[in-house]
């Protein structure tokens, strides 16, 4: 493989993975957590399946170009964040994708339509007890 093959491939892999942009909104006033690493932070789709009593730690906003971007990156990327902030769980709230149409009109007019989430981050105090 050439030298500039090579430099625009890890450019491309390096834009690729980080089309995904989340920022925070710390909540409350709770203690500052230590991390937790992406891949233990759960991922829950109601409040109702929290195995237990919670703090809510932070809101959290993603949003990415669909066609750069999936919904599991985009998820991997909002566990990643709540981690680093202490939570060991998000509560989804909201995932919104661009209309079919909005996806042609980004296609024919070169801008993207963009995929967006919203989350709760939030620390699950006692597993066992609800």
């Amino acid at each position: 493989m050439k030298k500039n093959t090579l430099v625009l491939l890890i450019i491309s892999l390096l834009f690729i993975t980080s089309c995904v942009s989340v920022n925070t909104t710390k909540l409350g006033t709770g203690s500052n957590r230590p991390p937790v690493p992406a891949d233990q932070v759960a991922i829950y789709r109601t409040a109702d399946q929290v195995p237990g009593k919670y703090e809510e730690i932070a809101l959290i906003n993603a949003k990415g170009d669909s066609t750069w971007t999936s919904e599991s990156g985009m998820f991997k990327q909002m566990k990643k964040k709540a981690g680093l902030m202490g939570a060991n769980g998000i509560i989804l709230d909201a995932v919104s994708e661009p209309s079919a149409g909005a996806k042609i009109a980004g296609a024919i007019f070169g801008v993207g339509a963009e995929r967006k989430g919203k989350a709760i981050a939030i620390f699950v105090l006692n597993p066992e007890n609800k």
